[in-house]
């Protein structure tokens, strides 16, 4: 995953570095005043995240890409170290104590949601977190994902009971914990070692066939980036994944849940939906506590706030890194790309719980069986979409 900027070869640039810091501080202030202090402390983490992401360029979307495309499989192995990881803390948090996972029955709007959702991030050139960290280092083209993306949510929203009402295998209702025999808490089940062992032996097992496939295709493997500079970057990925799992090991700690994304952008929209005068809440989808979040302040979210902060550390990092140049001059191509696939992440992300974070990652490191589901079917169309593109030259 690339920011469209173009490096500033001597000193930091104090700007982008000075607003970060600002915004990060009123973010604290703010989510401490009209929430508590464990949403300043998600700002924070947030911010962290948005930092690590950038030096690190921890993408979801270019890692499969290339292990499809140029069967160069670094990237894919280090998003698995980033979930071995974390995994490692979570299982035995979520099993002794008070935090909860996301344990999520499969369906067949999930299915077709993480489908959806891989297919468009690699026409809008991101994912879920990586649309924020390259949003904060200065995408103009980003943006227009961002936006689209957040209405993409909301119309998700706006269908989701119709995609529940299909019974694959039955209606499927949101929930937490075990208790659908259609949803399989690995922590549950086997007990946080046991869970842990089969997950490692799966995750590893793909990450060895992508070993023989990377040395058979190009007859080695491919070095990893090495770390330059904490402070400016770049980072290895090994750093990005033990950053990004000490922001997830966080987040179940301090927030009580895996780290989670796209929530907030169905938040965002339906917000400024209902501002314009759309009876959102007259949908089935925010009752109950979303429709309470849509009166809230937003500050009073802590997914919202969390990803704040991610925009805000990418904006120090790209700072610290020389590389904070927007640019405003996007092609019909572009902007036409962004447009499709926002749309297409954000209304796939509401159908299949979320994103590579909430769905993906927050699946896994809670030993939900959905997680693999979303991981596969979000491939699949990650790699039908990288397909299109090479026929359509873009």
């Amino acid at each position: 995953m690339s920011v469209e900027t173009a490096p500033l070869p001597t000193q930091s640039q104090n700007m982008p570095v000075i607003v970060a810091a600002l915004a990060l501080c009123v973010l604290v202030l703010l989510a401490g005043n009209i929430a508590g202090q464990k949403q300043a402390l998600a700002v924070l983490i947030g911010g962290l995240a948005g930092f690590a992401l950038y030096h690190a360029s921890f993408g979801f979307t270019a890692a499969w890409r290339r292990i499809f495309a140029e069967g160069r499989g670094v990237g894919l192995r280090y998003q698995f170290l980033l979930i071995a990881l974390t995994c490692a803390i979570s299982f035995p948090l979520i099993a002794y104590t008070d935090a909860r996972g996301f344990i999520l029955p499969v369906s067949m709007g999930m299915l077709f949601g993480s489908f959806m959702f891989g297919f468009g991030m690699q026409f809008g050139g991101g994912c879920g977190s990586g649309t924020l960290f390259v949003v904060g280092g200065g995408s103009t083209r980003m943006c227009i994902t961002l936006l689209f993306f957040v209405i993409g949510s909301v119309l998700g929203t706006m269908h989701l009971g119709w995609w529940n009402s299909i019974a694959f295998p039955q209606p499927v209702q949101e929930t937490f914990g075990v208790g659908d025999k259609f949803s399989y808490g690995m922590i549950n089940n086997l007990g946080p070692f046991g869970a842990f062992f089969v997950l490692v032996c799966l995750l590893g097992a793909i990450a060895l066939w992508s070993v023989w496939y990377e040395k058979r295709k190009h007859g080695d493997l491919e070095l990893p980036r090495k770390t330059e500079s904490f402070i400016k970057g770049p980072w290895s990925p090994l750093a990005g994944a033990i950053a990004l799992a000490v922001v997830g090991i966080l987040t179940l700690i301090v927030v009580g849940r895996p780290w989670g994304v796209t929530w907030a952008f169905a938040l965002w929209g339906a917000k400024g939906a209902n501002a314009l005068g759309v009876d959102v809440l007259n949908w089935p989808f925010w009752t109950g506590w979303k429709a309470n979040a849509i009166q809230n302040s937003v500050f009073k979210d802590t997914t919202s706030v969390m990803n704040f902060g991610i925009i805000a550390g990418a904006l120090a990092a790209a700072g610290l890194a020389s590389k904070w140049r927007p640019i405003f001059s996007l092609s019909r191509v572009e902007i036409s790309t962004a447009i499709f696939g926002g749309l297409l992440m954000g209304y796939g992300a509401r159908l299949a719980y979320g994103c590579n974070i909430g769905a993906y990652l927050g699946g896994l490191v809670s030993g939900s069986v959905h997680g693999w589901a979303w991981a596969v079917m979000a491939f699949i169309g990650s790699s039908l979409a990288v397909m299109m593109k090479r026929r359509m030259g873009i």
